[in-house]
C-alpha cells in the first residue's frame, strides 16, 4: 500500500513539474511521441532566419501555412511520412501538388545545402515543441 502511495505521489508530483501534461518521458528527455530530437540551437536560429525569407511566404511564419501553401505542422510532415530528404528535395526540386490543392510547389533558388539543413532544423524543432495538427487542419 505504501509503494502505491508513492507512486501516486511521484505522479502527481511529475504532472505538477510538467504543467499537467502528459508528454512520453522520451519528451521529457527532449524527444516527442514523432521522436524528434532537440535540434541545435544555433541551427534552430539560423533556419527561422531562412524559412522567414524562403518558405513563410507560403507556409506561414508560424509554420501554419497560408493559402498558398500548407502548414508544416501537419500530421503530413511528421518525420516517419515526410522526412528530412523530403523537405530537401520539394526545395531542391520542386514537387507536384499530393496531399492538397494549393497546387504545385516550385523549385526555391539560391539554398545551398547548408541552408536546407537549417530550415529543416527549424522546422523539426518546432514540429517537436508545437506538436502536430490533424491533416487537413480543421
Amino acid at each position: 500500500m505504501v509503494i502505491v502511495g508513492s507512486v501516486a505521489v511521484l505522479v502527481v508530483i511529475a504532472l505538477v513539474a510538467t504543467g499537467g501534461r502528459t508528454e512520453s518521458v522520451d519528451a521529457q528527455a527532449g524527444e516527442n511521441e514523432f521522436n524528434i530530437p532537440v535540434q541545435d540551437p544555433i541551427l534552430v536560429a539560423e533556419g527561422d532566419v531562412l524559412y522567414q525569407a524562403y518558405c513563410a511566404s507560403c507556409h506561414g511564419v508560424d509554420l501554419r501555412g497560408t493559402g498558398l501553401g500548407p502548414s508544416h505542422l501537419s500530421v503530413v510532415y511528421q518525420p516517419g511520412h515526410h522526412g528530412d530528404g523530403a523537405f530537401a528535395l520539394a526545395a531542391i526540386n520542386g514537387v507536384r501538388a499530393h496531399h492538397w490543392d494549393f497546387g504545385d510547389m516550385v523549385p526555391i533558388p539560391g539554398l545551398s545545402q547548408d541552408d536546407l539543413d537549417r530550415i529543416i532544423a527549424f522546422v523539426r524543432e518546432t514540429q517537436r515543441v508545437e506538436g502536430f495538427e490533424p491533416s487537413p487542419p480543421g
